[in-house]
């Protein structure tokens, strides 16, 4: 392994403060222009309700707001999946929990040790970047990464990633003064950061890097995936943003966590006294770095042809002394990450490009992430694999929604928690926990337009949609020899 070592001098310098599933989705029937700019802003654990623009009080996010009135705004989008990991892989392969190659948070260990990076994806894994890539893109990803370890075959740049910059793995992502960051396939150690020393917030290096990106990419299209860590687990902001934030969020949470010793910056979350302002800190940074990535795009004069995308990856987490509740982080909806009621599993989601979508606007177009690759597709007219679950929303984004293709249905299954699947199909939402353990637990089912908290369950009112969406369960997945969806055989990285 190559080391490259980075001081605080040196880094100090650079820093910024549904009709059926179709199988070959369709052309769409309308002209693109040459090779837009793409680029995807990943959050980590962002609530449906932590946005301003999606009804947040306590604190604003002015950035995303305005990319919300210069595009449009998805009330009704999906994750990938209620944890990490398969809800990038969801997205990365353009299929659904019951089909795509990581459908957990598996981990990797030497007997008892922990190690670094995930599961990692198979090489044959035809995933986004790679389509984008032989469509002639520059593909760049900065943030965290969950899909394969170090050198692996899942590794970012094994899997169409020209240049990655950040976390590999999701557990170092959980700790925001990081030993080491990755740059492609060397070790950037941080010295800064030896021991308990606290000089480089690792967001603000991985900022810096995304934006060098866009500079160096400037003169040729490019996909930029920006997989932020923030506001995922241990509550960590640089005191001068904290300041800001300070005493208004009243009364205060505490959180002990790990402070020394060897699980130290290893996975666990540090300790802190202020998580309520923490909290809003954090997502000020992120809300600042999507301005600054705007204002670059403007500033290198791509900005009538850029489209820039806004999401967050699950629901709001309850780790790390956060707390979803005193700032309504999943808004009016039921459940949290690790849950597939709506908390866990809707998501926001902004689009905007200049000239081709309309500002200002709102869709309820029921979306998930799978989603994306035949949408990126249809822009740059790469023709989709046959086996994949996504639908294009590409019409919903130019205003065309009379003729936009709709699912029949998005299903999840999450393998931990004792199992636990899920169906929206057009009004409909059936939820079904413990699955492992009773295979016959019974189905709880909502209309989920009327009850969007999903408080009245309509089983057994309804039997016919009961059996419908049994059979649903039952169909739309297929077996993995890893994700065996057996919880005897499952590990979680938590």
């Amino acid at each position: 392994m190559k080391l490259k070592f980075i001081g605080i001098l040196v880094v100090a310098i650079s820093l910024f403060s549904c009709e059926e599933n179709a199988k070959q989705p369709r052309k769409e029937e309308v002209k693109m222009p040459l090779k837009p700019n793409i680029i995807y802003i990943l959050a980590d654990d962002l609530g449906y309700g932590d946005l301003s623009c999606y009804g947040q009080t306590k604190y604003a996010t002015p950035n995303i707001d305005k990319l919300a009135s210069q595009g449009i705004l998805f009330t009704q989008h999906y994750s990938g999946s209620t944890v990490c990991a398969p809800s990038r892989s969801a997205l990365m392969t353009g299929m659904h929990t019951g089909h795509t190659v990581i459908r957990g948070n598996k981990v990797r260990r030497n007997n008892e040790e922990l190690l670094e990076g995930q599961f990692p994806m198979p090489d044959n894994t035809y995933t986004l970047p790679e389509m984008l890539k032989e469509k002639g893109y520059k593909t760049g990803a900065f943030g965290k990464w969950g899909l394969g370890f170090p050198g692996s075959e899942g590794d970012p740049v094994n899997q169409g990633f020209d240049t990655f910059f950040g976390y590999n793995c999701q557990r170092l992502g959980h700790n925001y003064y990081p030993y080491h960051l990755w740059s492609n396939k060397d070790s950037i150690v941080l010295a800064g950061n030896a021991g308990k020393k606290k000089e480089i917030y690792g967001p603000d290096l991985i900022h810096q890097q995304t934006l060098k990106f866009m500079e160096d990419n400037k003169k040729e299209p490019f996909f930029l995936y920006v997989a932020s860590i923030i506001p995922h687990a241990e509550l960590v902001a640089p005191d001068k943003i904290l300041q800001n934030f300070r005493g208004n969020y009243e009364p205060e949470k505490k959180f002990e966590g790990v402070d020394a010793g060897p699980e130290y910056r290893n996975g666990p979350y540090g300790s802190q006294k202020e998580c309520h302002a923490t909290f809003a800190a954090m997502v000020s940074i992120l809300d600042q770095q999507v301005g600054e990535i705007m204002d670059k795009v403007k500033a290198l004069g791509l900005e009538k042809n850029t489209l820039i995308v806004f999401t967050s990856d699950n629901g709001p987490h309850r780790e790390g002394g956060a707390d979803p509740d005193f700032f309504n982080s999943n808004g009016s909806l039921k459940g949290h990450k690790r849950d597939l009621y709506e908390g866990g599993i809707r998501v926001p989601m902004i689009a905007s490009w200049p000239g081709k979508i309309k500002a200002n606007t709102r869709t309820d177009h029921i979306s998930a992430f799978w989603d994306v690759f035949p949408t990126f597709g249809a822009i740059v007219d790469a023709k989709m694999p046959t086996n994949i679950d996504g639908v294009s929303f590409l019409l919903t984004l130019l205003n065309n929604t009379k003729k936009q293709k709709n699912h029949e249905y998005l299903y999840w299954e999450f393998h931990e928690k004792g199992g636990r699947q899920a169906v929206r199909m057009g009004n409909w939402k059936a939820v079904k926990y413990n699955v492992l353990n009773q295979p016959n637990a019974p189905l709880e089912l909502y209309d989920i337009t009327k009850d969007i908290k999903e408080g009245n369950d309509l089983a057994k009112e309804h039997p016919e949609i009961v059996q419908e969406m049994e059979k649903i369960f039952e169909e739309a997945r297929t077996p993995s020899s890893v994700f065996t969806f057996k919880q005897e055989t499952y590990l979680s990285s938590k």
